[in-house]
């Protein structure tokens, strides 16, 4: 059971600082119009407001920033299927690059990014001016967590809106990315004697630590390059310029900062790789930074990640589902060609029993005896990882109940829930009528092969989530650092890190326990495929394509595009508002 708040402080108040951000705080008033410090008094409510920001929707639902980094490359896709997910466009635009500046996903996310610079400010402020306990400690978190929602308001809209602080009314300032990325870099690091180690007081991976600032900053470096020079046609970026402070380039430093994390002894790679996403990776020993999630009575936590590729008709109890919604295109599945049996590619289910479901027709029936937490109802736990192909499970009954035999649950063919005659088949195919229009008739909706690393978490119904949301982890610290060693011309070292990943991970008893096979060769194109394989669906594959020059071309659903894409347009609002001047190619 997870026990830890977003502080371990002695100030009891701190939760209801989150109520009242959350009924106090319009996502239209973000920071171009908002009087800072005028929603909070309590540096600690102040603080866990900014915080609160991450996990109320930003990086934890699918519609937040992941349906800008994940919907617009190779790794996700949400078309149109039948009667669902038409929604005016709004998914299917993501993929199809067909966005605008009114589009609802683009004006969501930018209120919610600046939103959370807004919250961050507030914190400065009160902070600032307050007596607080440990005081530089606090204050170093909030300006982290400005830095975070700049830095990601920056790499998705190419400008992003600061007032300071400290000033009453002070005017509107307005930063552009490829200059503001170096004042970053320089402000985070600026910080780090003030934060705190992970673990000392009262730190935990949902706190902004040292460690944090680390492999924010090792992420900073690794992307300065395309930062700077994001129209760049070709995508020839500088991955060697200067550092900004320290010695040597950009990758020395993202290998001296991600060095910093592997060998300090904090963390260590699990060899069950779907550990870090699971209900209980509260404790998990890959997790640097996270968003802590609990069922409880202040926000239940999201199960967004894992609910949306989960089918309607499949039910981990009689009280949950799924939505049908996203999977992955063929491109990404094709990538995983040759390494099926990679630990990370799927994991089957053992129940207590030693009953393994096997999801291939060969089941008859699973244990009933795993229980939902917090209720009676029986447990069918999935398979997780890319599941392609005829799938199978329970059957909801008539009565409410999943279809049993004697004590067990039965497993049986499955078909799809708004389509009842066609089976429920996760073809690794995408076949739209039109190759551009990510558009399925009813009958077609079945296809896609899905994704489910993330549990399903069933308890407190289909949206609420136990699970710990990563924003950074070990295994991406060797990725980022092979990624370096090789831009760096190291392939040696990189394809070293590549195979501590792959050998590392492990793949369930059925198989032995075997671990991952290693790399005997390296180049950019199966560098590309090993940064997918450790971190699909985390929210890292947009600027992953942008660096390997991916993201411009041609795929699924999706024409070739031109360079200003690799931005979103500033949203229509803000631009009447006259706050801000568009970006290039949207005017």
């Amino acid at each position: 059971m997870k026990t830890k708040t977003i502080f371990s402080l002695k100030i009891i108040t701190i939760f209801s600082f989150i109520f009242l951000f959350n009924s106090c705080t319009d996502l239209d008033e973000v920071v171009l119009d908002e009087v800072l410090g005028s929603e909070a008094s309590d540096p600690a409510g102040a603080l866990a407001a900014a915080y609160d920001r991450l996990g109320d929707r930003t990086f934890v639902d699918h519609g937040g920033v992941f349906s800008l980094q994940e919907y617009t490359t190779d790794e996700a896709i949400l078309p149109t299927r039948g009667s669902d997910w038409g929604d005016g466009g709004k998914w299917r635009d993501m993929h199809e690059f067909t966005w605008t500046s009114n589009n609802a996903i683009v004006v969501d996310n930018w209120n919610l990014l600046t939103n959370g610079i807004t919250r961050s400010l507030t914190a400065i402020k009160v902070i600032e001016e307050s007596t607080i306990a440990d005081k530089a400690m606090f204050l170093a978190e909030a300006k982290a967590l400005l830095a975070f929602y700049t830095y990601h308001t920056l790499d998705l809209y190419g400008q992003a809106p600061y007032k300071d602080p400290m000033i009453l009314n002070a005017p509107l300032q307005v930063f552009k990315a490829d200059t503001q990325i170096d004042v970053l870099i320089t402000q985070v690091e600026a910080l780090i004697p003030d934060l705190a180690d992970i673990g000392t007081k009262s730190t935990h991976h949902g706190r902004f630590t040292k460690q944090a600032a680390y492999a924010f900053l090792s992420t900073m470096y690794l992307n300065r390059a395309v930062f700077k020079d994001r129209y760049n046609a070709t995508s020839n970026f500088n991955f060697n310029e200067a550092a900004v402070s320290g010695t040597g380039t950009d990758m020395d430093r993202v290998i001296y900062y991600t060095s910093l994390l592997i060998d300090s002894g904090k963390y260590s790679l699990e060899s069950d790789y779907f550990k870090n996403f699971a209900r209980d990776n509260d404790n998990g020993k890959e997790l640097i930074f996270a968003i802590s999630q609990k069922i409880d009575y202040i926000r239940n936590g999201s199960n967004s990640f894992a609910y949306v590729c989960v089918e309607r008709n499949q039910r981990a109890s009689a009280l949950n589902r799924g939505t049908n919604a996203a999977c992955t295109t063929p491109e990404f599945y094709a990538t995983w060609d040759g390494n099926h049996d990679d630990p990370r590619f799927h994991q089957h289910y053992q129940y207590a029993d030693g009953t393994w479901f096997m999801n291939d027709g060969t089941d008859v029936s699973v244990p009933a005896t795993d229980l939902v937490p917090n209720s009676t109802q029986p447990w069918f736990h999935f398979n997780r990882g890319i599941q392609v192909g005829l799938q199978y499970g329970p059957k909801l009954l008539t009565s409410a109940s999943l279809e049993m035999v004697g004590n067990r649950i039965k497993v049986s063919p499955l078909y799809m829930e708004k389509s009842t005659t066609t089976r429920m088949d996760f073809t690794p195919t995408l076949t739209f009528a039109k190759p551009l229009e990510s558009v399925f008739a009813q009958n077609e909706i079945n296809q896609g092969a899905r994704i489910f690393k993330y549990e399903f978490d069933p308890e407190g119904g289909n949206g609420n989530s136990n699970v710990d949301i990563s924003l950074f982890r070990l295994g991406g610290m060797y990725a980022m650092r092979a990624e370096a060693y090789f831009r760096k011309g190291n392939t040696g070292l990189a394809m070293s890190d590549l195979n501590t990943l792959r050998t590392s991970r492990h793949r369930e008893s059925l198989f032995a326990n075997a671990p991952g096979k290693v790399l005997t060769s390296l180049d950019a194109l199966q560098l590309y495929k090993e940064l997918g394989f450790e971190l699909y669906w985390e929210l890292q594959r947009r600027p992953q394509s942008l660096r390997f020059g991916k993201f411009d071309l041609a795929g699924t659903a999706k024409p070739a595009t031109e360079p200003f894409r690799r931005f979103f347009p500033i949203p229509q609002t803000v631009i009447d508002a006259k706050d801000l001047d568009q970006n290039e190619g949207y005017k």
